[in-house]
């Protein structure tokens, strides 16, 4: 797996890269035609559409906190299992905190980086809890 020497190395340099406030070093686990789907939306596809998804999440929650809670490997791939927490006190924010759970569904490429990930977590109870 790349420079890791296992998926659990991986998943937490992965989590590491999510609290770094820099979006591209998220988007440096993704093959470079990598794709990242949130919610069953249109995936972003490409380092610099990943690079923007990050983005987003970290204009809104400049405090955020990403917490590895597992990551299980599977054939081709894992799932890697976190826990986000912040402030939405971003351009426009409502200055109310959240913490929410949720998972991606990975798949690695020949590379050993991430070619496919589709996140999942509960939209609705993040809308909720920031406030939206």
């Amino acid at each position: 797996m790349s420079k890791f020497s296992s998926i659990r190395e991986f998943a937490e340099a992965y989590t590491a890269a999510w609290c770094s406030e820099d979006p591209a070093s998220v988007a440096s686990f993704f093959e470079a035609d990598g794709s990242l789907a949130v919610n069953d939306g249109d995936p972003a596809v490409g380092r610099q559409a990943i690079t923007s998804v990050a983005q987003g999440f970290m204009t809104d929650l400049p405090d955020m906190q990403v917490f590895l809670d597992d990551v299980v490997a599977q054939e081709g791939g894992a799932v890697y299992h976190w826990t986000l927490t912040g402030t939405n006190t971003g351009p426009g924010g409502t200055g109310r905190s959240i913490r929410i759970s949720g998972f991606e569904e990975w798949e690695i490429g020949a590379n050993g980086l991430i070619a496919k990930s589709a996140g999942h977590f509960d939209a609705e109870d993040y809308a909720r809890q920031i406030g939206s």
